[in-house]
């Protein structure tokens, strides 16, 4: 199977591939802000979120696997410190398609936890007006 038909264009559209599932979205934030081997997205995953999210090997690569496939990441041959570094591991990076999905992602969550608030299923953050106009 060559690698053209393993990968599928982008959808054109954000919201086809929303809601994403949670392995997907801490992969995607993961490589928001820098490229990464598989390890170091597992590492990420988990220090962002304090240990609530432990991501083992088989879900990292399927979803890894999942997103390269839908353009959302791609493998990247570049090296943050060639001389340091094992060439067998295998970077990734987001794509423009990627942070756009993951963006859209985060507004749709940030959205979620306003209606929590407002539903008082969650305190009112620092800085934010009760729905009845005053602060809490």
């Amino acid at each position: 199977m060559s690698d053209r038909s393993e990968r599928a264009e982008p959808a054109e559209r954000v919201e086809d591939h929303l809601p994403l599932t949670p392995a997907v979205f801490h992969v995607l934030l993961a490589l928001a802000d820098r490229d990464r081997h598989g390890y170091a997205i597992m590492q990420e995953v988990e220090e962002t979120t304090e240990g609530r999210v432990a991501m083992g090997p088989g879900t990292l690569y399927g979803t890894i696997k999942r997103l390269l496939r839908a353009g959302l990441i791609e493998e990247t041959d570049e090296r943050p410190d060639p001389a340091l570094d094992d060439r067998r591991r295998r970077y990734y990076r987001l794509t423009g398609f990627g942070r756009r999905v993951a963006a859209a992602e985060a507004e749709r969550l940030q959205e979620a936890v306003a209606d929590a608030r407002a539903k008082k299923l969650l305190p009112l953050g620092p800085g934010t007006r009760s729905p009845e106009g005053g602060t809490p």
